[in-house]
């Protein structure tokens, strides 16, 4: 109206529209919120990757060999995969006791395909389990973890052979992992002087 005051509207907040989370972001969420798990900033066209030794180490193994020890494992104990390896989350500090662990079993420097990653190291993080699109070779939880469960009481753990918490028990994994390992090593071992038979007999063929 003429001759009146313009009317003045205060504290008018328009919140601006949040920008979607992209694939990257939405993992790192779930690990770092949901899980409470460290996590290594990734470049980039990398792979996000997880922090080793704070909430567990990791026995990197055969899949065949990890598929064995599965049974020495608890219910929400959490297993990776990732091509032709399989991931075994353990207890913090595993990975140091290993060397020793095997000569114990007497399985000391015979088993090269069983390898542990403690401190300091990272493996590719796994895809969320609600998400299908993994692409090919990635890696995939075939156990994943469960946000709001403390993941320390379901790992494996040399202490007190399995009796604290209900943890299983690392040695029996550890055992049984090894014995299949070192089968695999003998089987490859054996497969090859047949294969150099069989290049000898097909170049003789054609001499």
């Amino acid at each position: 109206m003429v001759g009146s005051d313009p009317l003045v509207i205060t504290d008018l907040t328009v919140p601006l529209p949040r920008r979607p989370l992209e694939a990257g972001s939405r993992i790192r969420d779930w690990y770092e919120n949901e899980l409470e798990w460290p996590t290594v900033p990734a470049r980039r066209g990398t792979p996000l990757r997880l922090s080793v030794g704070e909430r567990f180490d990791v026995l990197d193994v055969p899949a065949e060999a990890g598929r064995a020890g599965l049974r020495h494992l608890a219910p929400y104990s959490p297993v990776a995969l990732q091509g032709e390896r399989m991931r075994l989350l353990v207890a913090p500090g595993s990975a140091e006791e290993l060397p020793g662990l095997l000569d114990w079993l007497e399985w000391g420097g015979l088993v090269p395909d069983l390898r542990a990653i403690g401190e300091g190291g990272v493996i590719d993080a796994p895809s969320p389990p609600d998400r299908g699109d993994t692409l090919q070779g990635a890696a995939v939880w075939l156990r994943p973890p469960e946000p709001g469960r403390a993941v320390e009481a379901s790992l494996p753990t040399l202490s007190a052979a399995g009796d604290v918490g209900g943890a299983p028990d690392l040695v029996r994994l550890v055992g049984t992992v090894a014995a299949h390992c070192h089968r695999l090593w003998l089987r490859r071992a054996c497969a090859q002087p047949s294969a150099i038979a069989a290049a000898s007999d097909q170049a003789l063929a054609f001499s």
